[in-house]
C-alpha cells in the first residue's frame, strides 16, 4: 500500500469513529482513491509530491470527461475535508485543497414532504406485527427529531429519556447533543419497547434500541432501505430517506415559527448559514403564496 493510500485508510476509519455515515464513508473512500490512484499513475507516491498543478489538472481532466459541476465541486469539498484530516495530523502545514476553487453551482433548495405525505408515511407500517412497530417508531423519531440516521442507528436505551421527551445522540465530530421527542414520537417509542422490541430480542441481550431479525442493532443501511419502503407503501411520488425526512423537520419547525438558532442547534449545525438553507425555502414558498393569493 502506498503512503498516500495509507493516509486515506486512516482518513477513513478517523470518520467511522466519528460516526459519519456508511454512505459518506463509502462516496469519501471512492472519490479520494479515484484522486489517489491518478496521482499515482504520474508517479507522485507521496504527499510531498502533492502540488496545486497537480489538482487542477486532475479537476480539468474530469471535466474534459463529462463529470457535471455538482460532483467535480463534491471531489474538490471531499479532498479539503481530507487536507484538513491531513494537517491536524501535522502530515501537512497547510491544506493545498483549500487553494482549489469549486465550480460555482445554482443553489438548490432541500427537498421536503407535505405534512399530508409525512402522516401517510408514519402510517404505512403494519402495526399488528413487531417490525410494524419498530419501523412506525423509527418514522415518528425521524421526524420529530431531525436527527441524522447514524444517529438513529447508534441509539441506546439508556439515551432515552421519554418521561421527558429527549433523546441523547452522539452526532459529527462524536459531539453529544439533546434532540427532541414530540407526543406521537414518544407514544411510538412506548409501544414499540413494551412490545415490538421484546419479540425481536435475540439469545444476546443488546442495548440497541432498534433491532434487527437476529436481534442486533438496526444499520444505518436497513434503516434508509425500510424508510424507502414506508415512502413506496405511502404513494409518495419522491424517494423518501432519512436525510428527507430531516429536512421535512427543519422545514416544518421554521414553518411553524421555529428560531433559526433553536433548529440550528436540535439538528447539531456547527454554522448557523448549514440551517439558513431551510430557512429559504420557506420564504420561497411564502413568496409564492403571496403572488398568487394577492390581487
Amino acid at each position: 500500500m502506498s503512503a498516500l493510500h495509507d493516509w486515506l485508510d486512516r482518513y477513513l476509519r478517523a470518520l467511522e469513529q466519528d460516526n459519519a455515515s456508511p454512505y459518506t464513508i463509502k462516496n469519501y473512500g471512492t472519490d479520494i482513491a479515484q484522486f489517489l490512484d491518478a496521482c499515482e499513475g504520474q508517479g507522485i507516491t507521496s504527499l510531498d509530491g502533492l502540488t496545486r498543478d497537480v489538482v487542477r489538472g486532475y479537476m480539468a481532466n474530469l471535466d474534459e470527461n463529462g463529470y457535471v459541476r455538482a460532483s467535480i465541486a463534491r471531489r474538490i469539498f471531499e479532498l479539503r475535508a481530507f487536507g484538513d484530516f491531513l494537517v491536524r495530523h501535522h502530515a501537512w502545514e497547510q491544506n493545498l485543497f483549500r487553494r482549489i476553487h469549486a465550480p460555482r453551482l445554482a443553489e438548490r433548495l432541500p427537498r421536503y414532504l407535505t405534512p399530508d405525505e409525512v402522516k401517510r408515511l408514519i402510517t404505512a407500517p403494519d402495526l399488528r406485527d413487531p417490525k410494524g412497530l419498530r419501523d412506525r417508531a423509527i418514522l415518528e423519531v425521524l421526524y420529530a427529531s431531525g436527527m441524522r440516521v447514524s444517529e438513529l442507528a447508534a441509539l441506546n436505551l439508556d439515551d432515552l429519556d421519554l418521561d421527558a421527551g429527549e433523546a441523547r445522540v452522539i452526532g459529527k465530530g462524536n459531539k453529544e447533543r439533546i434532540v427532541l421527542l414530540g407526543t406521537p414520537a414518544i407514544a411510538a417509542l412506548r409501544s414499540y419497547l413494551n412490545q415490538g422490541r421484546p419479540a425481536q430480542m435475540g439469545k444476546t441481550a443488546s442495548r440497541a434500541v432498534f433491532l434487527n431479525r437476529q436481534g442486533g442493532r438496526l444499520s444505518s443501511r436497513s434503516v434508509d432501505t425500510l424508510v424507502r419502503t414506508a415512502g413506496v407503501a405511502a404513494g409518495i411520488r419522491q424517494t423518501v430517506t432519512p436525510h428527507l425526512l430531516r429536512h421535512t423537520f427543519a422545514t416544518h419547525m421554521l414553518d411553524g415559527g421555529a428560531d433559526l438558532r433553536v433548529v440550528q442547534e436540535l439538528l447539531g449545525h456547527e454554522n448557523v448559514v448549514t440551517t439558513q438553507i431551510y430557512a429559504s425555502v420557506t420564504q420561497r414558498r411564502a413568496r409564492e403564496i403571496y403572488l398568487r393569493a394577492h390581487p
